[in-house]
């Protein structure tokens, strides 16, 4: 069993920076665990081959408990170097910087939207931006769609005609309205966090990853976290650290990982056998995700396909419960989808879809068993708070009456699902509670803070036990009103710093 300073475990988003940052100290050796594999498929590299990656090997396949009345929701996370940033859609959006000083002002002391400037920055590079707001020399290059689909077209025109206003880049100075957001694609490839931390650093000598391992449990004595225990080509191995271990396994991956280790909450935990190591009441509780509802719509004729990521773009409102921030995203998905268990939509047709992006609601993660390789019980808790299907109300209200703009008039036919049978609020609310699905971007379920509940402390420390951090989603506060993968480089090139104690090189 060999010794680390650190091991990282998840290589996801979060612990590819992580591991890229930490182990550019030459003098310190760090240890990366990834469940996944290390290829990089074609559908991890051409843009709009995303949609490919669900349900593949790179995808965990997980399914939420039932959602109001949608039933189970698909639930896909990346397993693979680069996590969901490897299989993902690609936007690169940051919150509201009132969502970021509401986490300081909550109590997570340190992470306002000025404390977490230089991080955003540092990550990316964001060519003809803003310099003052957005990064020009990071890993993650990003851009927007230049040569864009006729219905992303028609979507933006038809919002704007309807007095939404124009944002030209909604990362930065004004951030409500509609625009092109930034998809982390460059050279027609996708630029993962693994395309753009680890893969560079991985002849590093101090540097060792090991895919296909799944990490079973963490290693604690006398309340110090000292390693992990992992299953490496079915076999059970070990690795010791002498600093600190770094959970970095997602907001569904890393709750998972301390119950099983005996850190959580104790009476949920003695349920399921598992001896108690640290009673931590919060550890998978405060889950927050994005629910969406969708209108599926036929081509007027023939369209072609996205050249980027099936989206290309956003738009940033606000519903009449909003606060000091947009509360909705809508949306084009340009390719024929149609909500669970509906009848497909034609070739050539499109969804324009609405999010919830300041959601009240909150659900949990829970162990289904004591074994690390059954899958947990994920409730996002869609629509708990009748708030959040108010928001998704107003939302299909905005899209119906965008698509009935004339900038339609190339590229849509007719609504097919709800169709037009669904006009009252009943009808409409008993469709989206029949049909609501994910943004696929859960969060917050290990909440950071300075209060005894948060699960880790403002420098990213598990509360009870020593040599432990988390750095992904999970110690969200609350969710960002967009998705989160900007958010979660930002944290982790934080992180890496709170963790060194200096500055990436």
């Amino acid at each position: 069993m060999e010794a680390y300073d650190y091991v990282v475990v998840g290589a996801g988003t979060a612990g590819c920076v992580l591991a890229a940052r930490l182990s550019q100290d030459p003098a310190v050796q760090v240890l990366l665990l990834e469940a996944g594999s290390a290829e990089r498929t074609r559908a991890m590299t051409i843009p709009n081959a995303w949609p490919e990656n669900l349900g593949s090997e790179a995808d965990w396949g997980n399914t939420t408990t039932a959602q109001a009345e949608a039933g189970p929701v698909v639930y896909p996370r990346g397993r693979a170097l680069g996590g969901s940033s490897a299989i993902n859609a690609m936007a690169h959006l940051r919150g509201h910087r009132a969502v970021y000083d509401g986490w300081a002002a909550a109590g997570a002391t340190g992470w306002g939207f000025a404390d977490l400037l230089p991080y955003f920055r540092r990550s990316e590079s964001a060519a003809d931006r803003d310099p003052e707001l957005r990064g020009t020399a990071g890993p993650i290059r990003v851009a927007p769609a230049i040569d864009r689909h006729p219905v992303a077209q028609a979507f933006v025109a038809a919002l704007l005609a309807s007095g939404h206003p124009c944002s030209d880049d909604l990362s930065g100075n004004r951030q409500d309205g509609v625009g092109w957001p930034d998809l982390a694609i460059a050279r027609g490839e996708r630029v993962s966090a693994a395309d753009g931390y680890l893969r560079p650093a991985l002849d590093r000598p101090n540097l060792t990853v090991f895919t296909g391992c799944l990490v079973t449990r963490l290693e604690v004595q006398r309340d110090r976290c000292t390693g992990v225990s992992y299953l490496r080509e079915g076999r059970q191995a070990a690795a010791r650290t002498t600093g600190e271990v770094v959970l970095s396994a997602g907001a569904v991956g890393t709750p998972q990982l301390l119950m099983l280790s005996g850190i959580g909450p104790a009476r949920h935990l003695r349920a399921v056998g598992i001896d108690l190591v640290t009673d931590l009441p919060q550890v998978g509780e405060n889950l927050q995700d994005h629910p969406i509802a969708i209108t599926s719509c036929s081509p007027a004729s023939s369209m072609p396909v996205s050249k980027y990521n099936h989206g290309e773009a956003c738009a940033a409102v606000a519903s009449s419960l909003a606060g000091a921030y947009p509360d909705l995203h809508l949306l084009p998905i340009l390719l024929p989808l149609a909500p669970a268990g509906y009848e497909l939509v034609p070739a050539g047709g499109y969804a324009l879809v609405a999010s919830a992006v300041a959601p009240g609601s909150r659900g949990s993660i829970r162990l289904a068993t004591s074994e690390p390789s059954d899958p947990p019980l994920i409730d996002p808790g869609f629509l708990r708070d009748e708030r959040d299907l108010d928001r998704l109300e107003a939302g299909l209200a905005m899209i119906r009456e965008a698509a009935a703009n004339r900038a339609f008039g190339q590229v849509r036919q007719a609504e097919i699902w709800p169709g037009p049978d669904v006009r009252t609020s009943g009808d409409i609310r008993t469709y989206i509670r029949g049909t609501v699905s994910s943004y696929y971007h859960p969060a917050g379920s290990c909440r950071m803070g300075s209060d005894d509940a948060a699960v880790v402390d403002c420098d990213l420390r598990v509360r009870g036990v020593t040599g432990l951090r988390v750095a992904d989603a999970s110690v969200f506060p609350t969710i960002p009103n967009a998705h989160p993968n900007a958010t979660v480089l930002a944290v982790a090139e934080r992180a890496a710093e709170l963790i060194s104690g200096r500055p990436a090189a």
